[in-house]
């Protein structure tokens, strides 16, 4: 396996624990927001911080063109998308 293998491999992975992350944001905002929060748990503060510190600024970015639909928040996806179609055409690129 050659270096440009390794960092075409390493950016995807990168690019999938991302990935993981933005989904798992949605899901435990959806949860919590439902009532299933334990009051004053440290832990689930502690995941929610460190997935909306890693992954708001991104979405930030698609919140300003993608309109909300009533409580629907669509930038997520389209975030995930726009990741996932960058990340395929730059692995490809590196891999030549």
């Amino acid at each position: 396996m050659n270096a440009r293998e390794e960092i075409a491999d390493f950016l995807q992975a990168i690019i999938l624990v991302y990935t993981l992350c933005i989904i798992a944001w949605i899901v435990a905002s959806l949860v919590f927001s439902l009532g299933a929060r334990v009051p004053y748990s440290r832990w689930s503060s502690a995941i929610l911080d460190f997935l909306r510190d890693v992954t708001e600024p991104y979405l930030r970015i698609f919140r300003r063109f993608v309109p909300r639909l009533g409580p629907l928040d669509l930038s997520p996806m389209v975030a995930i998308f726009a990741l996932q179609i960058v990340g395929g055409i730059l692995i490809g690129i590196i891999r030549g």
